[in-house]
């Protein structure tokens, strides 16, 4: 859902002061209704062409060239038959909760090699955010996909949400502009941090919702519903609250001015 500017639509913000928000309400009849340029740190949505895969000399002589710029020792490996092997960071940016299993330990080493699935080890399901901004790093292969790395790190956090809520994205920055670009299930995530090069400033991976405009509420499980009801309803109290404490402020400096004015001589 987008938030438009209270300057466009009338509306005051909940950040807003509100003596400028009751102006910008004023005012904002006589504004014409052009559309915007963007805010220079806007996030914006591109889209590029695919370029072609380069041949066995080409990949060997990016990865040499990549190579040279790793400073942290995460480097590519070139196998015999042509792929190769290198590491990606992926930033999760979910606003979400998440479904996991209740009552059930970490992943242990043991677990890992052994391919232990602990989510199936019980029926029982929770949910919560996951912190916002957490990094995992990942090595993958020059053969996986999106799909691959979406899967592979739900299981990592043990999720149990259906991988099409989920959503690889590659971000981008360019002339003080954060882009953002949903990638395709097929696409190769290394293959893209070899052409961009190890500075994540110019490429980092982003995991978010799958926002596909219409929600799909028949994907998600009677508990979760009930969970996103619960958090909405925490929320939906929070910001009358909070409107609640700033209409009552401006109330107050207004009773405080009248009772001035009507002092004043005149």
């Amino acid at each position: 859902m987008t938030i438009g500017s209270s300057m466009s639509s009338g509306y005051c913000s909940l950040d807003e002061d509100l003596e400028d928000c009751f102006f910008t309400a004023k005012t904002s009849f006589f504004r014409s209704a052009q559309s915007k340029v963007p805010a220079k740190n806007a996030a914006q949505t591109v889209e590029e062409e695919k370029p072609e895969p380069p041949t066995v000399q080409e990949i060997k002589q990016k990865i040499e060239k990549y190579n040279a710029k790793v400073t942290n020792c995460l480097l590519m490996k070139l196998n015999e038959d042509g792929t190769y092997t290198g590491f990606i960071k992926v930033h999760l940016k979910l606003r979400r909760p998440v479904t996991v299993p209740a009552g059930i330990r970490p992943q242990s080493i043991y677990d890992a090699l052994k391919e232990v699935n602990l989510a199936e080890m019980t029926d029982k399901r929770t949910s919560f955010y996951l912190p916002l901004d957490a990094i995992k790093q990942l090595h993958i292969s020059s053969t996986t996909t999106v799909s691959e790395v979406i899967q592979g790190l739900l299981k990592k956090f043990m999720v149990v949400d259906n991988p099409q809520k989920f959503a690889l994205f590659k971000e981008m920055r360019k002339d003080g502009q954060v882009l953002f670009q949903k990638l395709p299930l097929t696409e190769y995530p290394l293959y893209l941090r070899l052409l961009a090069g190890p500075d994540t400033d110019v490429l980092s991976f982003v995991l978010k919702e799958n926002e596909t405009g219409e929600v799909e509420w028949d994907a998600f499980t009677i508990p979760e519903l009930q969970n996103f009801l619960m958090i909405l309803e925490k929320e939906e109290k929070d910001k009358i609250q909070q409107v609640h404490r700033k209409y009552e402020r401006f109330k107050q400096r207004l009773q405080q001015t009248l009772k001035e004015a009507r002092g004043k001589p005149g």
